[in-house]
């Protein structure tokens, strides 16, 4: 996402380019609590601020890193709380990025018997490769 600092409100398309997230993605995120109180212009269209283009990038980082709809719903829910939730939100937080380490040490995992199947291939590679240009 865009980093640059926005100083007026945006359309939904020009949220949508900013995010990555399509129109379609944007009115579901509202409908399911996951945005709220996206202001509306006097022809009644959204009008995205800043702070809902914070917030955007924030969930987006959720979901990259595996949280699921319901898991971002459930924090979405908790920040609507206010200070009351803090606690709530830092367990929901730490439980996930403990998630997210168990993930990435299983892929790093993963990677390294990837890694090692290539050196084998390249070795294979390498040796018929010296074997056919002896014969010529």
């Amino acid at each position: 996402m865009a980093t640059e600092r926005i100083d007026r409100t945006l359309t939904i398309a020009e949220t949508s380019d900013l995010t990555g997230l399509n129109p379609s993605t944007l009115r579901y995120y509202e409908r399911v609590g996951l945005i709220d109180g996206v202001q509306r212009g006097p022809d009644g269209r959204r009008r995205y601020q800043a702070s809902d283009l914070a917030w955007m990038a924030f969930l987006l980082r959720l979901r990259t890193t595996g949280m699921s709809i319901q898991g971002m719903s459930e924090f979405a829910e908790l920040r609507r709380g206010g200070d009351a939730t803090v606690r709530e939100r830092l367990e929901l937080l730490r439980r996930h990025q403990a998630q997210v380490r168990r993930n990435y040490e299983a892929v790093m995992r993963s990677l390294d018997a990837i890694d090692k199947k290539i050196e084998h291939y390249e070795r294979l590679v390498e040796e018929r490769d010296g074997d056919s240009g002896r014969g010529a």
